[in-house]
């Protein structure tokens, strides 16, 4: 790009401005489908009253009751407590795991980088079938809603968590030993995923009937288990994380033209590369160990927004994020709606819809 007086071409502020577009236009669509994901359920709410009572509530939080609108008191406790933490947990969720695979797939600079196929939610799944059976966590009860419960979930997440995590430190581990070399901590998370994999299906074969109803209600995915001190977790986590990974835009732009060519930019590949790894882990750990294995968010997502605004990682990682929150609330929409009054995992759907998507973009792209 040449630069006459100073003056920045049309052409690339064209070209800048058709990605700013499609990011405020997914933006706009993530509005939508959060205000229909609370409108829709059991009990229908007209999306104009759940407008007014999200503005009437947040008006009341921040000490403006007099401002505030008048909306029909019936709604509330269904949108407050049971709808919006799990709306909000879907948008969380959705951006913390895309955000989390774009970042994988740049420092790995492979595109089959993403938080399941490293190992890390095979990991937190083993992590909890550990404490269903091992720490007695996995005494089961039912609610007055007809669902399930683990009885002890902050046990089953906090294992699910530092299992995780352990994961990722050998991963951090190899890496150091082989001078982080891409192949290598890909293999590593492969070989992990099937380690723990295997420790799971072992400690399932000797569980009962109950320990194994836990084990495999755990494994679901689901956005339903959220209460609002976990989605504040979750969120603090993944905004850090999300500023994080914009920051290092142009870092991880010089890691796409080689690392030679980045340590000549002056980019601490190494590093950054380590650094990127334990934030998108930790990241993962965080939303897996509080809601379950929910995969292909963080595989699909990124694939589809690269082909919609480029490389460039200023325009990938805020639409990946979008992307991400507008995948996972539509998906939990839908698995709530398609088989009313049965309430499907959100994993389920995810994996139906992930696994053909990533097959057709992988043809559409070996036969360009």
């Amino acid at each position: 790009m040449h630069l006459a007086h100073g003056e920045i071409p049309e052409e690339y502020l064209r070209y800048t401005g058709r990605k700013v577009a499609v990011i405020c236009g997914g933006f706009v669509l993530l509005l939508l489908v959060f205000i229909y994901s609370i409108a829709v359920g059991a009990v229908g709410i007209p999306p104009a009253d759940v407008v007014s009572v999200l503005v009437s509530g947040m008006l009341e939080r921040l000490g403006l009751p007099a401002l505030a609108a008048s909306a029909p008191a019936m709604y509330d406790r269904i949108i407050w407590e049971i709808r919006l933490p799990q709306a909000l947990a879907g948008v969380i969720a959705g951006l913390g795991l895309a955000v989390a695979g774009v970042a994988m797939q740049s420092i790995l600079r492979n595109p089959l980088g993403s938080p399941s196929t490293l190992g890390i939610a095979n990991a937190a799944a083993f992590g909890a079938a550990f404490a269903v059976m091992v720490l007695g966590a996995g005494t089961m009860q039912s609610t007055g809603a007809t669902a399930v419960t683990i009885s002890n979930p902050y046990i089953t997440t906090t294992v699910a968590f530092v299992f995780s995590m352990l994961a990722t430190f050998v991963i951090l581990g190899i890496s150091r030993i082989r001078r982080a070399s891409p192949e290598v901590m890909v293999l590593a998370g492969v070989a992990l995923s099937s380690l723990f994999t295997a420790g799971t299906m072992f400690l399932q074969f000797f569980a009962d009937d109950t320990q194994l109803a836990a084990m495999v209600f755990w494994t679901f995915g689901d956005l339903g288990r959220a209460s609002w001190s976990e989605i504040w977790i979750m969120g603090a986590v993944a905004l850090l994380g999300a500023v994080y990974f914009y920051a290092n835009s142009w870092n991880y732009n010089a890691i796409d033209a080689g690392d030679e060519t980045a340590k000549g930019l002056g980019v601490g590949v190494e590093r950054l590369r380590l650094a990127g790894m334990l934030v998108s882990s930790l990241l993962t750990a965080v939303i897996v160990a509080f809601l379950g294995v929910i995969g292909f968010v963080g595989l699909i997502c990124p694939h589809i927004m690269r082909r919609i605004v480029g490389d460039d990682h200023r325009f990938l990682i805020p639409a990946t994020c979008i992307a991400g929150a507008v995948l996972l609330i539509a998906s939990d929409t839908a698995a709530r709606l398609m088989l009313a009054p049965h309430i499907l995992p959100v994993s389920i759907l995810t994996a139906f819809m992930g696994a053909p998507v990533f097959l057709y973009l992988l043809i559409r792209g070996y036969t360009r």
